[in-house]
Parts: C-alpha cells; structure tokens; sequence
C-alpha cells in the first residue's frame, strides 16, 4: 500500500464510508484538531518521566484516535448510537471513565487559591497546551453539531477531558515538585 493516493489532489478527502468532502469543511477541521491534540498529548507522554501518567497519556491517546474516528464517519442522524462495530462511537461510558480519572488526579492535589497560568513545568506546560487545543475541538464540535449529526456524547467528552488536562497539568507540577503559577492582577 502506498502512503500516497493522489485522490485528494483536488482539495477533497474521503470519509469512512466512501463520501468525498472538501478538506476545509467543518468536519475535517474537526477531526483534523483532534488529531492535533493528539499529536500535542503525544508530546506530553513522551516528556513525562512518571509512569502511571505516561501510561495515562498513552491510553488517552488511543481514545482520542476513536473520537477522530467517530468524527470522520457521519451518523445517519443526529445522536445516533450505533453499536460499536466497525467505527468506535464516544459513549457516556467513555465520559464517566473521565470523570473518574479527573476525581483520581485531582483528590492529592492542594485547593486552588486563584487562577492558575499555564507552566511550571514543562509536562505541565505541555498538558496546559493539549487542554487549549481540547477546547479549540470541542468548539468545533459544537458548531458541528449544529450543522450534521454527531453523537450526544461527543461535546461532553471533550469538555471533561479539557477538564481533566487541567488537573493532569497540576498533577505533574506535583509530581515535579514544581508550584502552580498563580496569576496575580
């Protein structure tokens, strides 16, 4: 097989299933971010020097290659759930799995005192960057909804793993022994 097929030469590529659309459409740019946050998580992993985490990271990536996966294959309707089969579908089994990890990383933590800026840390530097690029999807995501399809639970995961980029960035602070930089007026 070769890695190039000249197919999308005229500025459109193909969805699962074999519809053709231009490469700046709305969905594309969609799963186009998430495969950018991606690519950013994956530069998180590979700095990260605790285990645990990194394996974290590692699997979180893999959910994210569903997520692009369920964004380039249309649904025939709005929220509809197909059983996973050939296309993995984000579910609220997938959001809950984030909500426990968030409660996980973010028990040990001390309280937050006031807003916290980005850094510290270069792992937490990094998480603070894949969080902004999760929000930059899951804004994509919402207008996209507005427009075709996409499962009930797509917005929702996104907003829980921005949420969990968070704690994760002051998780690895902790774990660097690095203090959180606070923003002062």
């Amino acid at each position: 097989m070769k890695l190039y097929t000249k197919r999308g030469d005229d500025g459109s590529t193909g969805l699962f299933g074999g519809q053709r659309v231009a490469k700046d459409s709305l969905r594309v740019e969609t799963y186009g971010t998430v495969d950018e946050l991606n690519a950013a998580l994956g530069l998180a992993a590979v700095a990260c020097r605790h285990e645990d985490l990194r394996q974290l990271l590692t699997g979180l990536q893999a959910r994210l290659f569903d997520l692009g996966s369920d964004l380039a294959s249309p649904r025939a309707r709005q929220g509809a759930e197909e059983e996973e089969g050939v296309i993995p579908r984000i579910a609220a089994r997938h959001v809950h799995d984030v909500e426990k990890l968030i409660d996980q990383v973010w028990n040990p933590l001390p309280p937050m005192q006031t807003f916290i800026l980005p850094g510290g840390s270069e792992l937490a530097a990094r998480l603070h960057l894949v969080r902004t690029i999760c929000r930059r999807a899951e804004r994509l995501c919402v207008a996209l909804g507005k427009v075709e399809p996409l499962g009930d639970h797509v917005v929702v995961y996104l907003n829980r793993l921005s949420d969990l980029f968070f704690a994760l960035a002051r998780r690895a602070n902790q774990l660097e022994g690095v203090e959180d930089v606070p923003w002062k007026k």
